[in-house]
């Protein structure tokens, strides 16, 4: 067993389900561009950036546009999502979050967020969040999207904990497989089916204990 030290923390479906809020402005941005965009189409968007998402929408609908407008719609999407969740609320953190996060304060594990998003820090104010994390990498300081480890190593760095010491807890493949590549054990929040390469998966942090992380 590996002793845990740190845990990392995606933010989208695992501490607040801010999902639904990208889904309404990608349908916002596909019903103006006529390109039919289901749930199930969401489904595929899941811990992807911004611009690929825009351009699987895109593929969707048979759509070929130069950067320049893509770049343009993307902001035109994030404008959206930012009026959604400006009028997030504490309410709105999902169950076993808040309760988790002491747990592992005041048993001196680090915590830090390790997430694709732009406006984490919007979110987590809004949330009342922010002094829960010793470091906050997002997508303001990473350049690679995950698969690639770089947001989690970030994370890790910052913390000054080496990433076998670390425990990644993600709702998406891609986020699992970051946490892979980059050296951690991970936690999937979600289907053990989509998340098989997870360590552990659980349907979300109210199930959490310090115990599972002593088996890790």
């Amino acid at each position: 067993m590996t002793k845990i030290k740190a845990c990392i923390f995606d933010l989208d479906g695992v501490l607040v389900d801010t999902a639904k809020y990208h889904f309404l402005a990608w349908k916002k941005l596909a019903d103006e561009l006529n390109i039919e965009f289901t749930k199930k189409h969401n489904e595929r968007l899941k811990g992807v950036s911004r611009m690929r998402s825009l351009e699987i929408i895109l593929e969707i609908g048979g759509i070929k546009l130069d950067d320049e407008t893509k770049l343009q719609l993307a902001e035109k999407k994030n404008s959206w999502y930012v009026a959604y969740i400006s009028k997030l609320t504490a309410d709105e953190i999902l169950p076993g979050v808040e309760e988790f996060l002491k747990l592992a304060k005041s048993n001196n594990l680090k915590l830090a967020l390790g997430s694709a998003s732009k406006n984490s820090m919007l979110i987590l104010n809004n949330l009342k969040l922010v002094d829960y994390f010793d470091s906050i990498i997002d997508g303001t300081k990473v350049s690679k999207a995950k698969p690639n480890p770089e947001v989690f190593l970030k994370g890790a760095a910052e913390l000054k904990i080496k990433p076998e010491h670390c425990v990644v807890f993600e709702d998406a493949e891609a986020g699992i497989e970051a946490a892979v590549n980059a050296g951690m054990h991970s936690i999937g929040i979600g289907s053990p089916e989509i998340l098989s390469k997870a360590d552990l998966v659980i349907s979300g942090l109210h199930e959490m204990n310090l115990d599972k992380l002593c088996v890790l």
